[in-house]
């Protein structure tokens, strides 16, 4: 197991995921939060591969990243991974005929990348208190 290493994701997943919070606090764009809440959920990911040691494959593919991860985490429904793959892949350029993701959806993606945070936190056992910690210093 590398804790350290998996540490790091973590805070680099926390950072995205507080960038998102605050962002739908304060009604910004929402496909500028879907953005932070993808890179959330993608590095939650890849400190469960850290955590283990193995290869982190250079992906932003949210779904393609839980089957790795799926037995130390597992979904009841990935649906939502879907969703939020479309923030990096479409959203993250300009598009001719998309919209914004609706803030209701970016809202639901938001409460499931934070639950999954803190799954993480738990499954690594790693504090979620020492993830902020870290953060602000």
């Amino acid at each position: 197991m590398n804790s350290t290493a998996a540490g790091e994701w973590l805070k680099k997943a926390y950072h995205d995921l507080t960038s998102a919070r605050i962002l739908y606090e304060a009604h910004h764009f929402t496909d500028s939060i879907g953005v932070d809440l993808h890179y959330a959920i993608e590095k939650s990911f890849k400190a469960l591969l850290a955590w283990e040691n193995s290869r982190i494959p250079k992906t932003h593919d949210l779904p393609e990243l839980h089957v790795l991860t799926e037995e130390l985490v597992p979904l009841e429904d990935d649906d939502i991974l879907f969703t939020a793959n479309r923030y990096h892949i479409e959203m993250a350029y300009p598009q001719y005929d998309r919209g914004l993701p609706s803030r209701e959806e970016v809202g639901e993606v938001l409460a499931f990348a934070e639950n999954l945070f803190e799954r993480v936190c738990i499954c690594l056992k790693i504090s979620k208190e020492s993830i902020i910690h870290e953060s602000e210093h």
